[in-house]
């Protein structure tokens, strides 16, 4: 009887999608320090298969562990939890604040 492997998922925040269908993720989680027991939070980044390039700086996205697709890629985005919110950045944004 085979069993089958539970493929981990974490949620994290894109930071980086310049490359073409891959995203870079910050996952973080709660870590409780071992001589002070205080709780501290860790971030790991992580590169994520974006199928679609559909990921923007800021989504809040789900990621699954996968096979390993590249030297560095072993998750896949498996959905987009929450959109960032779209700001203007554009050289019109610098002129009004005076820059």
């Amino acid at each position: 009887m085979s069993q089958r492997r539970i493929r981990k998922k974490r949620q994290g925040v894109v930071v980086s999608n310049r490359m073409q269908q891959t995203v870079v993720v910050a996952v973080e989680r709660m870590v409780m320090h071992p001589k002070y027991k205080k709780y501290i939070k860790a971030r790991n980044k992580v590169k994520a298969h974006d199928e679609g390039n559909q990921c923007r700086i800021g989504d809040r996205v789900l990621i699954q562990e996968t096979r390993p697709l590249s030297r560095d890629k072993r998750w896949r985005v498996s959905r987009i939890v929450e959109r960032a919110v779209a700001t203007e950045a554009g050289p019109s944004a610098a002129s009004a604040a005076g820059l």
